[in-house]
């Protein structure tokens, strides 16, 4: 049996990711501070948000390797039902890939935790899988060690019908509030919106837009 406690040390040395579900469309967003064991940070500007297909998304916490190989599996996998059916795979499928992924590895796990977002013909949906498959639907959901404090932010402001530019601003100012109180998260933070004209990862300039717009 896998301990708890060597678990814990894994998953929850860092990071922070938030996933909102808006009226047209899913916000993603992460810090971008990568840290090991006994704080030491590995990395300032590490991705956690990744490009799955044009219309799906991911952010990952945890190992990085493990989490990046399961990205990895998921766009093969993705480009093969595309390849075969001549269309996009429903978010709700690659999050039970995803799901499959990490059960079938449960004696051995990728020590990773996801958020799979994205906007198809059922409308935008949000799915969170941890390292031992179970998946959950989500309308906002933060993983990391900065999930207690991104949860403040999430419980106290979303809204069902929320625009997509007012979760940019609700995801932003969640995550930030993390980096502030947690020390393995920080540096800066990335954001994606999907919504039916796809996949977009916003730019600086729209990135320091929102943030003014959340500091008010």
């Amino acid at each position: 049996m896998l301990n708890s406690g060597y678990v814990d040390q894994l998953v929850y040395r860092g990071t922070t990711t938030v996933g909102l579900v808006c009226a047209d469309g899913v916000v993603l967003a992460t810090d971008t501070r990568v840290t090991m064991p006994r704080s030491f940070i590995a990395h300032r500007k590490g991705k956690k948000v990744h490009k799955i297909d044009d219309h799906l998304g991911i952010t990952i916490s945890g190992v990085v390797a493990d989490a990046q190989n399961v990205v990895d599996t998921l766009r093969y996998h993705a480009g093969i039902y595309k390849l075969e059916k001549r269309d996009v795979i429903p978010v709700r499928a690659i999050a039970r890939m995803a799901s499959n992924v990490f059960f079938s590895s449960r004696l051995f796990p990728y020590i990773a935790d996801v958020l799979i977002g994205g906007y198809d013909k059922m409308g935008p949906s949000i799915f969170n899988v941890d390292f031992f498959g179970s998946i959950t639907k989500e309308n906002y959901v933060s993983t990391g060690s900065g999930s207690p404090i991104a949860y403040g932010i999430l419980e106290s402001e979303y809204r069902e019908g929320l625009t997509i530019e007012d979760g940019m601003a609700i995801a932003v100012k969640a995550v930030t509030s993390a980096m502030k109180r947690d020390a393995m998260s920080g540096d800066s933070f990335d954001v994606v919106k999907i919504d039916k004209d796809g996949y977009l990862e916003i730019s600086e300039e729209e990135k320091k837009r929102v943030l003014t717009k959340v500091l008010g």
